[in-house]
């Protein structure tokens, strides 16, 4: 979304934090970039300039600022006047190993030439691909420096520099200050926790349905694997065969989600930060949602009463179509108890006491596994066979990068799969936000529809963020009813948030 200077200056003005991250001030004057809602003595007004990204302060000459932390920003968000390409090219960035294949490769894999993308990148985000990759490698670095107690050159690979070198080269030209100096700088490094466990906390946009999130996941924990209480969310993870885990909670005092990790190698800090993002729907902006979703009148009380509501992402886009599979035809309750079989009996055991003890069953371990031994029935089990030999093969992935049309075709060649679980799939696995599973009964229901082709005509006034309204709409129907389906299509009742 673009704004005039008009609205970029009252909002600098005010330190309106609903602005937080969807642009940055450049102040000539002392060539440093800041949040809207710096608290430093606000630059006049003719010696202010705005930019739509980070990366687009740094490409034209400007430093952070060390009081601010622009690195600590909600982000800007992934709809924000962005194309589908530019979109699916920052998502495959967030998750790593760009800077090893080059613009060029990144380009091919987006299907278009770097050329263009170039130009979608300076048209979109103001900056070009290498600009917005120095910066979000510059950034998550300062984070390291600001909030964990790892070294410089742990810090240096871990955020994708490659060298020492390289790493205290780039911060002198970027913040005038060695690493060792913004450290000294920072107050956060004096409580910090121990070796292989990092601490860090990620900022985003209120309100925040923390609870209603909560309860969303502990319905659907992966027993061994998944652990939800009342203030937290904890799971197994693994990276390049190093596993370990994680613990979310809600900052008491700011916007923001404190993460914990315990990790052996520092090296993969950089992506499982960006799934966490994913998970938590942190780059929303609710506000904007639910300005867009309010304007029609049936869902306008919903949002009212329940705003701050967000997408349930996901940890692994596999595990997520694995469970959604076993959900199929029984209760939320029963399909957890299957997957907490399969676990057992398929995953990876890492530890003998609970409740985190195994790591999700791989691709390769499902594609030619007995799953009839859990209770599983043979068509559902066949389904999950399926899948497993796609992804195992490659000929399905869960990156984002593809069109989100095709994947959902992929998955419905996949005998059992049906458009309710490619829908539910796609928003979940791929942060899609305008998927939209419109033969569901429960969001019928809701809008006292009788058949799917009206509510999809209903829902195109809800585009782009059909999901969330299917998000809304589900809170305030799940208590009616229980959902059951077969091969991904519902039979009967639905239950809230209908997986």
């Amino acid at each position: 979304m673009r704004f005039d200077r008009r609205t970029c200056s009252q909002a600098r003005l005010t330190r309106d934090a609903r602005f937080d991250g969807r642009f940055f001030i450049g102040v000539r004057s002392t060539r440093i970039y800041c949040r809207p809602i710096c608290p430093v003595r606000a630059a006049k007004e003719e010696n202010v300039t705005y930019f739509p990204t980070a990366a687009a302060a740094a490409e034209a000459g400007y430093r952070p600022c060390m009081r601010c932390r622009p690195e600590s920003s909600p982000g800007t968000p992934a709809w924000s006047g962005t194309s589908a390409t530019v979109g699916r090219a920052l998502r495959l960035i967030s998750e790593g190993g760009v800077e090893d294949e080059g613009i060029e490769k990144l380009a091919a894999r987006l299907g278009i030439g770097s050329r263009q993308l170039r130009r979608l990148f300076l048209q979109h985000l103001g900056a070009t691909p290498s600009a917005v990759i120095k910066t979000r490698r510059l950034h998550f670095a300062k984070k390291l420096i600001d909030e964990t107690a790892l070294s410089f050159s742990e810090i240096a690979h871990a955020s994708g520099f490659g060298s020492v070198r390289r790493f205290n080269s780039a911060f002198r030209k970027t913040y005038g200050r060695t690493p060792t100096e913004i450290r000294r700088f920072s107050h956060s490094h004096r409580s910090l926790k121990p070796t292989d466990e990092y601490e860090f906390r990620l900022s985003f946009r209120p309100p925040f349905q923390w609870p209603a999130f909560l309860d969303y996941l502990a319905k659907r924990a992966i027993p061994g694997v998944e652990s939800v209480d009342a203030d937290s969310y904890r799971r197994t993870i693994v990276f390049n065969g190093c596993s370990g885990s994680l613990c979310v909670a809600l900052e008491a005092s700011h916007p923001a989600l404190r993460v914990r990790i315990s990790l052996a190698d520092p090296r993969w800090l950089f992506q499982i930060i960006e799934k966490v993002r994913h998970l938590f729907d942190l780059t929303a902006d609710p506000r904007e949602i639910s300005a867009h979703l309010s304007r029609d009148s049936l869902l306008a009380e919903r949002v009212k009463k329940h705003s701050g509501l967000r997408i349930p992402g996901s940890w692994d886009g596999f595990e997520l179509a694995v469970r959604a599979i076993l959900g199929q035809q029984i209760s939320v309750a029963g399909a957890s108890t299957l997957a907490g079989r399969m676990v057992e009996r398929f995953g990876i055991k890492i530890c003998d006491t609970g409740p985190l003890t195994h790591l999700f069953p791989k691709s390769q371990q499902l594609a030619e596994a007995n799953l009839e031994q859990i209770g599983l029935p043979k068509a559902r089990a066949e389904t999950v066979r399926t899948l497993a030999r796609n992804v195992a093969d490659g000929r399905l992935n869960f990156d984002a990068v593809q069109n989100t049309e095709e994947f959902r075709m992929r998955l419905l060649e996949i005998p059992g799969i049906g458009d309710w679980s490619a829908q539910y799939i796609a928003m979940r696995a791929l942060n899609d936000t305008d998927a939209f599973p419109a033969g569901d009964l429960g969001l019928m229901r809701a809008m006292s529809l009788r058949n799917a082709r009206d509510l999809t005509h209903c829902a195109e006034a809800w585009r782009p963020w059909r999901a969330y309204a299917a998000m809304y709409l589900w809170q305030t129907n799940g208590a009616k009813a229980q959902s059951k389906r077969v091969g991904g299509q519902l039979k009967v009742q639905p239950s809230m948030f209908a997986e």
